[in-house]
């Protein structure tokens, strides 16, 4: 049975959970005790992106994260998310120059020859209708934002310069040049000073964002003067698109204008996060709060980029893992790197279900720390994560779906894994969600576990084992439950004249013997899966080998 709860007793057990969202949640409430903003606004949450290369984990996790703590905030002043409590922002930073070509994308020379442009004014090099560089890397963002559901307001920073938008906070800066300077030319180089300003003037020529020193005319009019590229002193506006920031002035101008409460960073950004926090300041506004993230890190333990494409992309994932196994995932310890590679998906398919399955009977204080918790309320909402119930498990682990795949090899398909589970299951009990892990199953089985399969011949021991386990599956049925398959392999393994030291050695003897790997699922659960005339086979075979 369920634990329902009500709002009174969510409200009461967030705000004094330890769950990491929840204390996150509660620094916001410390900046707000009411819940909301003085002037009745909602509490905004941001997330930035920048669209200089393909976008990856590490930018959707960002996205999951945020909205873990909004959704933690919305239970600790009572609110649902259709209650307009809070909003949540993902901002694109695609008025940014093009500073480097990524070495993962198509059409190389197209980018090259339009180094600083402006990233939404740069030709889109991909076979695709979007018209820039930035807008198809945008679409590809949000449609993976949107397949997982998630409650966001999408922010141009070209659309909100080039319509004036920006316009206000923009002649704040003109006013406050002086007072940005005095905070960041002391963090620069000697020869970075010498052409530092916070306002980056977009050339009448070229088009180019140009790194060059400005003078301000006329900060009411938002009138600059610069040297262009080709030597003219060329006076301007700096509103309405013809100019872009400075990157920690520009955060600082966004927090500004947009009057953010709540955005988190990566470890990377913070020092950036310490002078924009100073510059918000001296444009009258307030920094807000937030996380400062560690980083994900690729195989090799190197940090994950954009530009080098060494991490995994989102489609890589869900080609061989489920999008909540991705939640689960990115879920815990975020101030602890990780290591993101298609090698930790199958653990995190298998431990997300086994949290997800526990959620249905733990009491209300455990389920805030459940992350399963946390991923059904991202999405869903308050009911979502109300009551978990019938339903929240699997009949089968995901790494018994790849140990049968593996064995099946190039016979391996969707339809095979679906005939064998429904034999052993029931054809009405696979679920959407076990469909799903099928096709992953197929998938991950093909392109890294088959060609990595290695079966060795038994020792002699390891036969005679093998034979005696032949021998109790030549009287048993294929119904012969997977714990009575079990309960057989244990009494085999642990019999003292087969001499295995532990039961952990006969069992790394069938894994490595039948299946051809180092590490495998519960014998019993496989046999029953798998068919109790198939393992004798596979035992056969196996002892052919001697």
């Amino acid at each position: 049975m369920a634990f329902r709860m009500s709002m009174t007793d969510l409200i009461a057990a967030a705000r004094v959970s330890k769950a990491w969202p929840f204390q996150e949640a509660q620094r916001l409430l410390k900046r707000y005790p009411d819940g909301a903003k003085p002037d009745g606004s909602p509490v905004l949450f941001e997330t930035g992106y920048g669209p200089s290369g393909l976008p990856h984990i590490g930018t959707f996790q960002e996205v999951l994260r945020t909205t873990l703590v909004r959704r933690a905030f919305e239970a600790m002043i009572g609110a649902r998310p259709e209650d307009g409590k809070t909003r949540l922002v993902a901002f694109s930073d695609d008025m940014d120059g093009l500073r480097k070509v990524p070495d993962n994308v198509p059409n190389q020379q197209l980018l090259q020859e339009n180094l600083h442009l402006p990233l939404s004014r740069v030709p889109n090099p991909f076979d695709s209708a979007h018209d820039s560089f930035a807008a198809h890397n945008n679409a590809m963002l949000r449609e993976f934002l949107d397949r997982f559901g998630f409650h966001y307001e999408f922010v141009s920073a070209s659309d909100r310069y080039n319509s004036g938008a920006f316009d206000d906070a923009l002649r704040q800066v003109l006013r406050k040049n002086r007072q940005i300077l005095d905070i960041m030319l002391p963090t620069l180089r000697e020869e970075r000073r010498q052409t530092y300003s916070p306002v980056l003037p977009v050339s009448p020529q070229t088009g180019r964002v140009l790194q060059v020193p400005v003078e301000v005319v006329d900060a009411e009019a938002g009138t600059i003067r610069f040297t262009d590229e080709d030597g003219t002193v060329v006076e301007q506006s700096a509103l309405g698109g013809m100019s872009k920031l400075q990157w920690k002035v520009d955060w600082a101008m966004r927090w500004y204008a947009l009057g953010v409460d709540y955005e988190m960073y990566g470890k990377d950004l913070t020092d950036s996060g310490v002078q924009s926090g100073k510059i918000v300041q001296v444009l009258g506004g307030r920094k807000p709060e937030g996380l400062i993230y560690e980083l994900f890190l690729d195989e090799k333990g190197e940090k994950i980029s954009k530009s080098k494409g060494n991490g995994l992309t989102i489609d890589e994932w869900l080609t061989y893992g489920s999008k909540e196994s991705l939640g689960f995932y990115i879920f815990p310890n975020p101030k602890s790197a990780k290591q993101l590679h298609v090698g930790v998906i199958p653990r995190a398919v298998d431990d997300y279900w086994q949290f997800r399955e526990r959620l249905a009977e733990q009491e209300l204080d455990k389920q805030l720390g459940n992350p399963g918790w946390h991923l059904a309320r991202a999405n869903g909402g308050f009911e979502a994560a109300e009551a978990p119930g019938a339903g929240d498990s699997l009949p089968v682990t995901y790494g018994l779906l790849l140990n049968l795949a593996s064995v099946l090899g190039a016979e391996a398909s969707e339809a095979s894994l679906r005939d064998y589970l429904a034999s052993y299951i029931g054809a009405d009990s696979i679920t959407p969600e076990l469909e799903v892990l099928i096709g992953t199953a197929v998938a991950y089985t093909r392109d890294y576990i088959v060609p990595t399969l290695n079966k060795r011949a038994p020792t002699a021991n390891e036969a005679e084992a093998l034979r005696a386990l032949d021998s109790y599956l030549a009287q048993a049925d294929e119904g012969t439950s997977a714990e009575d398959l079990q309960t057989q392999v244990y009494e085999i393994g642990k019999r003292e004249e087969y001499g295995f030291a532990s039961l952990r050695d006969w069992f790394k003897a069938l894994y490595q013997t039948l299946l051809g790997s180092e590490q495998g699922p519960r014998m019993g659960s496989f046999i029953a899966l798998y068919g109790v005339a198939n393992t004798r086979k596979l035992i056969a075979e196996a002892l052919g080998r001697v």
